[in-house]
């Protein structure tokens, strides 16, 4: 599904829907270069699972972890070169935890998904407005 926003407000708004739609121990592998709205979308998804926390990329920190009543794992991986350096961090076990993984820069770690992942990919058309399409998954959001 290909979805366009046209302000930061409206792509939080749509990473709100997709947060309070998606299932525990899902993966949102998001795509796109810097500034497209990745990290507003995911600060939507905290809101739609009910996280009430100040959401940041986790850029120097590689992962944000956000727990409430339901968990939220936050990657950037945009300082990582392949999928093994994903693994050297516990990317497993927070897989087996049951929360949901965001991962920014997803492109930099795709060695790592199993191919039943969310793929979220933004284009910035414009200073404010963002094409997004969200595919994959275990279920359709």
């Amino acid at each position: 599904m290909v979805y366009i926003t046209n302000s930061e407000w409206e792509t939080e708004a749509l990473g709100e829907r997709f947060g309070a739609s998606v299932s525990d121990g899902s993966v949102a592998a998001l795509y796109g270069d810097l500034g497209c709205g990745k990290t507003a979308f995911v600060r939507g998804m905290a809101r739609g699972m009910g996280l009430d926390v100040p959401v940041t990329s986790p850029t120097f920190t590689i992962v944000n972890e956000y727990i409430g009543p339901r968990s939220l794992f936050h990657f950037d991986m945009y300082r990582l070169s392949d999928a093994e350096e994903l693994y050297d961090i516990g990317w497993e076990d927070y897989l087996g935890r049951n929360g949901v993984c965001a991962v920014e820069w997803s492109e930099n770690v795709s060695g790592a998904f199993e191919g039943d992942e969310y793929v979220i990919r933004f284009s910035k058309l414009s200073d404010t407005q963002r094409e997004i399409s969200i595919e994959g998954g275990p279920q359709k959001c």
